[in-house]
């Protein structure tokens, strides 16, 4: 029987939220993972900085981009001790500067993905899916990237119906 982990990054404190500026308890990207986890029998795994970005919405940004530029790897609060038994790692993340955010690269660099099943899930305000999809395939080039899903994350709450269809739509239901 197929296995799936739902691997993620969320960020929550100041967001935007379609213009505006808004604090969350729990990241957009975190909201969507939640409702996914009412729709298929997964494992879950939180991708956590061990020195997270400011919970200042600029000043992240600012961090992130540096990051971005730099190539960081930053350095993770740990990882699951293997994916070996998965086969299907649905990734979720919010689009950082056109991409997936440098923590995912660092979980990303700790595993072979080589035969695994890769679905991407970008939470975003308006920039889709960027370019992960065609960084991913970069990264992980013996893995297969199937078609990403791009949720709104002002819409977060109300996606579980497209979650629902994309992961019907790629055999996880």
């Amino acid at each position: 029987m197929s296995k799936t982990l739902i691997a993620f990054y969320s960020r929550a404190d100041e967001n935007y939220f379609g213009g505006a500026m808004r604090y969350v308890e729990i990241g957009n990207t975190e909201i969507v993972v939640n409702n996914m986890k009412e729709l298929i029998d997964a494992d879950v795994f939180k991708i956590e900085m061990s020195k997270p970005y400011s919970p200042v919405y600029m000043t992240c940004i600012d961090e992130a981009k540096k990051d971005l530029k730099s190539n960081a790897r930053p350095q993770l609060t740990g990882f699951p001790e293997s994916i070996d038994e998965y086969d299907t790692i649905i990734l979720a993340y919010p689009n950082y500067w056109g991409t997936y955010p440098m923590a995912v690269a660092t979980f990303l660099d700790h595993f072979n993905f080589d035969g695994k099943t890769i679905l991407p899930l970008c939470t975003n305000e308006g920039s889709g899916m960027g370019g992960s999809e065609r960084d991913l395939k970069k990264t992980l080039k013996g893995a297969n990237i199937k078609s990403g899903l791009s949720i709104n994350g002002s819409g977060a709450a109300q996606s579980k119906g497209a979650v629902e269809k994309w992961l019907s739509a790629n055999g996880v239901i």
